[in-house]
C-alpha cells in the first residue's frame, strides 16, 4: 500500500541537536522485527562491486583509497567472527529518511533495503548524520537496552565501512549523473572522515572489542 505521510522531515541537525535517539532506536527496532526482505545487503560485497565500476569506467578515485583495502579486510574478519543475526534493514537512514508524524518516526526510501545486521543500521545512522561518539553510545544503548562497548565498536566499524563504500557511490554519480549536485564533494566529506578513522588510534581497539561481542 502507498500512502502520503503527513509530518516533518528530519535533518542531520535535528539528530545532532536534540531529536530523541530513543525514538530513532524504536523506529529501527520496529522495522527490524518485520518479516525478512527478499534480498540481503552486504557492504563488503557492494564496496568492491562499486570499485570495479569505478575502475572500468575510469571514474575518479580518492587519494589513498586502495591503501585502506587491508584495513577493510580486517574489519570484515572481525565482524564475521561472531555475526549478528540479519534483520530487515533500510540501510540508508540519513536523517531525511525519517518523518515525524507527531506520534512516531516513520522510515522512508527503501531503495537499498535488505537483510543486514542491526549494527550496520545504527552505524550508518551515526555516519550519515555525523553524530558524536557519545550519541552513538546513546543510540546503541537505546536500541539494545543496555550499554555495550562491543556493540558500539561494531556500529563504529560498520559506520566506517559505510563511509568507505558510499564514497565510491559518490564517485560513480559524479561520473554519470545529470543532477545539479556536487556528488564528489559529498563523497569526499565521507571519505575524509573514513580516513581519519582508518588512521586513528582507536582502530585496533575497535577490532578487538567487536570480536568480543
Amino acid at each position: 500500500m502507498i500512502e502520503f505521510i503527513e509530518g516533518r522531515t528530519l535533518s542531520a541537525a535535528d539528530l545532532r541537536e536534540g531529536e530523541s535517539l530513543d525514538r530513532v532506536a524504536s523506529a529501527c527496532r520496529l522495522l527490524h522485527s518485520a518479516a525478512p526482505f527478499r534480498d540481503d545487503f552486504d557492504m563488503f560485497e557492494i564496496q568492491p562491486a562499486y570499485l570495479r565500476i569505478v575502475g572500468e569506467r575510469d571514474f575518479r578515485l580518492p587519494d589513498r583509497y586502495r591503501e585502506f583495502e587491508p584495513r577493510a579486510a580486517l574489519i570484515r574478519d572481525a565482524l564475521t567472527e561472531a555475526p549478528e543475526p540479519k534483520v530487515p534493514c533500510n540501510n540508508d537512514l540519513l536523517a531525511e529518511n525519517f518523518i515525524d508524524d507527531g506520534e512516531r518516526l516513520r522510515l522512508i526510501d527503501y531503495e537499498y533495503s535488505g537483510n543486514n545486521e542491526a549494527s550496520f543500521e545504527l552505524g550508518n545512522i551515526w555516519s550519515e548524520s555525523a553524530l558524536s561518539l557519545e550519541q552513538l553510545e546513546e543510540l546503541t544503548t537505546a536500541y539494545w537496552g543496555e550499554p555495550s562497548p562491543a556493540k558500539v565498536a561494531r556500529a563504529r566499524l560498520w559506520g566506517l565501512m559505510s563511509k568507505y563504500g558510499w564514497t565510491l557511490w559518490a564517485s560513480i554519480q559524479d561520473g554519470v549523473s545529470t543532477i545539479d549536485f556536487d556528488f564528489w564533494s559529498w563523497g569526499m566529506e565521507k571519505y575524509e572522515r573514513a580516513v581519519a578513522e582508518f588512521d586513528g588510534p582507536d582502530f585496533d581497539r575497535l577490532l578487538d572489542q567487536a570480536r568480543s561481542g
